[in-house]
């Protein structure tokens, strides 16, 4: 199929380019829509405990986090001057009301309510402002109206808040990626003209990478109308799908040039250049043209021929990639659903550049892919044997112990640190040092009373609790019961105060914020929530509901569920692998060990991250502040990234390694040719990758640092030690037994073979052999047809059982057809040779 596809593409060029660049454009301007759909958050439990409150929170209570959160200081005057006073109360007094519902601030309590509103020096204090919109997008609306009214006469302004921390959040995704992108561009193309040594082949992959960059970004549009999408996956998909687009464009590039100057050589060998023996310049041009004509065959065959190997095994590598991030769709997170459905559909764009439009644009080229040519070209066909790959793959293979146990012991000791792994929340410090709703942030962290405490919140509902009841400010009556259970909770240790912070008669429930002098993830923290879920509450015998929120709570639910998917992710993901890879190589044991390998290959990764940004080893190199922990989600993605990529090279090399078993039946010399075959091909897409990975480092953001950490160690040690030394020691270990197919299964795949096969190259047609004589006695001995289907089918050896002896020759003499040594022509002969 894929090599009719390439035909296809061949015959069709024009037509197939046209269209493209008409997608292309469409995607481009369809694409750019999604800068504004972006939603805030998504890394929660949607059914946790502590979500409802949070929910509950901003829906009847009143979010504990502000909308808009403006920030008041001065150097000279504190809160008790009446200047201050005046120049705060006449700002939030002409906020304009269509866009606001409600502000809150030192001045709207009493004295001892109003302590959290002002520093410890009394010269700061910030104003919550609650938006009108219903929605994000039109809280938006709102805070652009607003933002040009908050400044005060006299006084610093610093805003802070959920929206204003979304817009920076937004902007901060888009201006790391147009800094990834020009930072890496030139790089790019520098070390593809090192690999390629040829200009017009080198610009290629990077035409693919921004052609994967506009269709993922059309293709993360079309997911914002089925689930809420966040900006931080703009930045993982980009990356993703930039990188995978080159490297796919790598190994579609390198096998066209290998089948095409095996071709070309192939027709210089039948009818040599013609043109060279011209003097006539416009009989040289013709000549030229009709050499040109002539090779359009031997074109169409090798591009048919790259589709069939390398562009089968790009298609089964993107499955393999899509399956893993598919795992991501288990999680109950919007941030790891919408990541897994928009890096899939990415994973899909970046195969169809590498196979339909790159294929089109190697059509149109021909052997003008080779123009800029660079003095260290080399050929592109391997003779067995050579090679730095074919000699490593023989030393690998000729010493398999060592080899295996230094790489074991190395993957052993980076895989260490993640013993002590601590994962943490996602916090204003994963923005730059010199954000400024970071600012806002840490100086009331630093400067106001309760700036360090994350509260815990806890909701009582149920139907018991009075609709007539308003609590309003000190000395209203509280139901007896209610006022007991504030009490207990404000005896729990560690507990510095317990309130009742909202009401809601509609909802039929009443919230108590917990203080407490411990930091949100302390395991005391932990604790008194753990305390409290284990309470219960009643009234005349009825039990009252008691939901627990806050951000240690949300924490820990968020690691409840996380552990509670992940073994059905990597179950299915496994399982999903497995069978894709079984009908890919044709064995059980491939598969397994491939599963294997990339599990040392993450786990190497996931040490790496921990002692760099747990431990903060890396803090000076990428310029972030460690928090002591991890993101948990971020690890979570960074599991099904890896596994994929992983895999991608894994299929690389054992698709080719595959090939030579099936020409061979030599194990050692299988592993020894499919390494000098991809060895050089999968380091050099190792090396772009980590190219565009190095650039998305860069980011502002931490968790986008600590992806991109995590998918360069990654791609490292699965290229330098993995799929260099362990496989081949592995394979070498195991010997034949890693083709092994039971005989009850190999009927079974031979039905569901994905294997890529090598078409035989083109060769230049040549003056056909002479007719049969009218009176041979077999004239039907000799046929140039090919069997129908015959490309199609799978290769199975003796389906039949073995092939008889040919039985001895009884006609006499054996009619053959030599070649002619003079002319070049054909002749009848005559042979006694049975053979």
């Amino acid at each position: 199929m894929l090599s009719g596809l390439g035909r296809l593409i061949h015959r069709r060029r024009w037509a197939s380019l046209v269209l493209i660049l008409v997608m292309t454009a469409i995607a481009g301007v369809w694409g750019l829509g999604v800068l504004s759909k972006f939603k805030e958050g998504g890394f929660e439990d949607p059914d946790a405990s502590s979500t409802l409150v949070a929910e509950l929170g901003s829906t009847y209570f009143g979010s504990t986090n502000p909308d808009v959160l403006v920030l008041y200081s001065s150097d000279t005057m504190t809160v008790d001057d009446p200047r201050y006073k005046a120049s705060v109360k006449t700002t939030v007094g002409r906020l304009p009301k269509a866009n606001v519902e409600e502000t809150i601030s030192y001045w709207s309590f009493d004295s001892r309510a109003a302590h959290s509103f002002v520093s410890r020096d009394r010269r700061s204090t910030f104003v919550a402002v609650k938006l009108r919109g219903k929605d994000i997008a039109a809280k938006v609306e709102d805070y652009d109206a607003v933002k040009e009214h908050l400044g005060a006469s006299g006084l610093r302004v610093q805003v802070g808040g959920n929206i204003p921390l979304g817009e920076e959040f937004g902007q901060q995704v888009v201006d790391d990626i147009v800094r990834a992108e020009t930072i890496t561009a030139l790089p790019l193309l520098i070390l593809l003209v090192i690999l390629f040594g040829a200009l017009t082949a080198s610009l290629l992959p990077l035409v693919v990478g921004v052609f994967s960059m506009i269709g993922g970004l059309a293709v993360l549009h079309v997911v914002t109308y089925a689930a809420d999408v966040t900006s931080f996956a703009l930045e993982v998909v980009t990356m993703m799908g930039v990188g995978l687009a080159i490297d796919y464009s790598l190994f579609i590039i390198s096998r066209f040039r290998e089948e095409l100057d095996r071709g070309l050589a192939a027709q210089a060998m039948a009818v040599g250049n013609p043109w060279k023996q011209e003097r006539d310049r416009a009989a040289r041009k013709a000549a030229k043209q009709a050499y040109r004509a002539a090779t359009q065959p031997v074109r169409q065959d090798a591009l048919s021929a790259t589709m069939a190997t390398a562009g089968r095994t790009i298609m089964v590598s993107g499955i393999t990639v899509s399956a893993a991030l598919a795992g991501l769709l288990l999680f109950p997170q919007m941030f790891l659903r919408t990541i897994g459905l928009a890096g899939i559909a990415t994973v899909m764009v970046a195969v169809f550049g590498a196979t339909v439009l790159l294929p089109t644009l190697l059509a149109l080229l021909g052997p003008r892919i080779e123009f800029g040519q660079m003095p260290w070209r080399r050929p592109t066909s391997k003779k067995p044997g050579n090679g730095f790959w074919y000699q490593l793959g023989h030393s690998v293979m000729k010493h398999p112990v060592p080899y295996f146990a230094v790489v074991l012991v190395i993957l052993g000791v980076m895989f260490l640190p993640f013993l002590n792994v601590q994962f943490g929340s996602v916090d204003a410090r994963i923005l730059p040092k010199d954000s400024p709703t970071r600012a806002v942030v840490e100086t009331l962290r630093a400067e106001f009373p309760n700036g360090s405490a994350e509260p815990i919140d806890v909701v009582v509902s149920g139907d018991l609790i009075p609709r007539n009841w308003t609590p309003k400010g000190k000395g209203d009556p509280i139901p007896p019961y209610l006022e007991a259970f504030r009490k207990r909770l404000g005896t729990l240790p560690g507990v510095t105060e317990a309130q009742f912070t909202g009401y809601s008669g509609t909802y039929g429930g009443v919230r108590i914020s917990i203080t407490h002098k411990y930091e949100p993830m302390d395991p005391r923290a932990q604790d008194i929530v753990n305390e409290i879920r284990g309470m219960s509450l009643s009234k005349a015998g009825y039990p009252l509901h008691i939901d627990v929120g806050g951000t240690t709570a949300a924490q820990m639910d968020l690691m409840s569920s996380l552990l509670r998917t992940l073994p059905k992710m990597a179950l299915a993901v496994g399982l999903g692998t497995f069978v894709l890879l079984f009908m890919f190589f044709g064995s059980l044991v491939l598969p397994l060990k491939a599963i294997v390998m990339n599990v040392l290959s993450i786990g190497a990764s996931f040490g790496a991250i921990v002692w760099g940004f747990q431990d903060g080893h890396l803090a000076g190199v990428l310029d972030f502040t460690p928090t002591g922990g991890v993101e948990a989600t971020s690890m979570i993605l960074i599991l099904a990234v890896v596994f994929g990529l992983s895999m991608d090279y894994e299929v690389f090399l054992l698709s080719r390694i595959r090939e030579e078993w099936d020409r061979t039946h030599d194990n050692r010399a299988a592993v020894a040719s499919g390494m000098q075959h991809t060895g050089g091909v999968i380091t050099s897409a190792a090396l772009l990758f980590l190219v565009v990975i190095a650039g998305f480092s860069t980011a502002g953001i931490t968790v986008v640092k600590l992806i991109g950490v995590g998918m360069f160690v990654a791609v490292v040690v699965d290229a330098a030690l993995v799929r260099s030394l362990l496989v081949p020691a592995t394979m070498r270990f195991m010997g034949a037994a890693n083709w092994w197919l039971p005989a009850f299964l190999a009927g079974l795949h031979t039905h569901m073979d994905l294997r890529e096969r090598t078409l035989t190259p083109a060769v230049a047609p040549t003056a056909a052999p002479p007719p049969l004589p009218d009176d041979h006695p077999f004239p039907y001995a000799l046929t140039w047809k090919q069997p129908p289907n015959a490309g199609d089918r799978p290769w199975a050896p003796w389906t039949d059982g073995p092939p008889r002896p040919r039985p001895p020759n009884a006609h006499g003499p054996r009619r053959v057809i030599p070649p002619r040594t003079d002319d070049g022509g054909w002749r009848w002969d005559e042979t006694d040779d049975p053979r």
